[in-house]
């Protein structure tokens, strides 16, 4: 007895159903027991809407009943996971999003109760780490996009961080810095591109190889050298806080938008500009046709073998704008593996974007947010371990990558050699 697609579909989206709708349900009921049951019931949580130093507006911060909020965030819960299993929602990022926003704020209320956290400061952090992570998934994008699989990005972001530092050092100039680590992530992604596109080299294999090559270089480098000459080669400042006049003034958004360095806004511009590209140029048409299907595309006269060097050096580009960001864009130095996985957790938020450079922005948020919270919350001195908290983005990124992996549909021809 044959089944037809259309059963089979039904079936799927039956499971699927069921599943969120019981993972709200649990949800709610480990809200009211972990959280609920530990918050004191005239307690307050304080939380700040202006940050120090800033030239936004003053507003007045936002106190919430603790008890009254986690119980709030427990019944959304509960609600939205009844709704899922009586009706049923396609839509799984809005799912998603429900369980991590009722999670995350009750858990705020219940370490929040009692003491101050200034909101305005982590969303603003959240902006700003989250920004490398940006970088590394948009440079998986458009490579990926092309049907070239570069999981590289963590070597070639450290190599480009390494030479920033050292030729913003010497030359006295952070732009000159900037320049020459973009400058090194192009070439070691057209080395990449070399590999796997003329000599069909297995593109993991490859990627891999540049991440071992660039993790050893790059401490061969700082520990016979640059720990040697000192601030001669590992000092170069880092680039200034610049206010967007009238824009930096509007209350809470100013401060996480309007206020950050020039890496933060080329981030964003590079968001937006990628998507116009991808999406409503000729260029992008191409791009994404050598990606899905290159037989065709070579058929209709474009050069496959074209688009995917150049799409994958200007993702090494953008990659290498990412390991700028860690040292003249960040902390002025550069420190062995100070890239802590970040291009790693970059793929993780360029499939949970679904290989597009809004979704990948969107993602790289929810990563940004788990580093910056797990850093406020050492702050405030709750009761959990620190080295608990320091696992939060890591463990954010394998329960994405749980959830979403088998779900997200990458490129057709990703990772396939093309033969003309």
């Amino acid at each position: 007895m044959k089944i037809s697609n259309r059963e089979i579909s039904s079936e799927t989206e039956k499971r699927q159903r069921i599943s969120f709708g019981v993972t709200l349900l649990v949800v709610g009921l480990l809200i009211y027991l972990i959280f609920g049951l530990n918050t004191q019931a005239n307690a307050l949580a304080t939380f700040g809407l202006n940050l120090s130093g800033s030239q936004a507006l003053k507003v007045p911060d936002l106190v919430v009943p603790s008890l009254a909020g986690v119980y709030a965030m427990a019944i959304l819960a509960v609600f939205a996971g009844a709704y899922q299993l009586a009706r049923g929602v396609r839509a799984t990022g809005w799912l998603i999003g429900i369980i991590a926003f009722t999670f995350v704020v009750a858990f705020l209320l219940w370490a929040v109760q009692d003491k101050s956290f200034s909101l305005t400061g982590m969303l603003s952090s959240t902006v700003v780490r989250a920004t490398p992570i940006v970088l590394a998934a948009l440079c998986g994008v458009i490579s990926e996009r092309s049907a070239v699989i570069n999981i590289g990005i963590e070597g070639i972001m450290l190599m480009a961080a390494q030479t920033a530092v050292i030729t913003a050092t010497v030359s006295g100039n952070l732009y000159v810095g900037l320049f020459f680590a973009i400058v090194m992530g192009g070439l070691v992604a057209a080395l990449h591109a070399y590999l796997v596109i003329r000599f069909k080299v297995d593109q993991t294999v490859s990627s891999v190889a540049i991440n071992i090559f660039g993790a050893g270089a790059t401490a061969f480098i700082s520990s016979r050298f640059m720990q040697r000459a000192g601030d001669m080669l590992n000092n170069s400042g880092t680039f200034p806080i610049i206010s967007i006049p009238v824009l930096s003034k509007i209350p809470v958004l100013g401060p996480v938008l309007f206020e950050n360095n020039l890496i933060v806004y080329l981030t964003i511009v590079l968001v937006i500009a990628m998507h116009i590209l991808l999406y409503y140029t000729p260029w992008g048409l191409r791009t994404r046709a050598v990606g899905e299907h290159p037989k065709a595309a070579d058929t209709l006269g474009i050069n496959v073998y074209l688009m995917r060097y150049v799409n994958v050096i200007l993702g090494g580009m953008i990659a290498g704008l990412g390991g700028a960001y860690f040292t003249i864009g960040s902390v002025g130095r550069f420190d062995e593996a100070m890239t802590a996985g970040k291009g790693f957790i970059g793929l993780a938020a360029m499939i949970f974007g679904n290989w597009n450079p809004i979704g990948a922005y969107t993602s790289s948020l929810i990563f940004g947010f788990a580093d910056s919270l797990q850093v406020k919350l050492q702050i405030l001195r709750i009761p959990i371990p620190s080295e608990f908290l320091l696992m939060a983005p890591y463990i954010v990124t394998m329960i994405i990558l749980t959830g979403v992996v088998g779900r997200a549909v990458p490129p057709a021809a990703d990772g396939q050699p093309y033969e003309k």
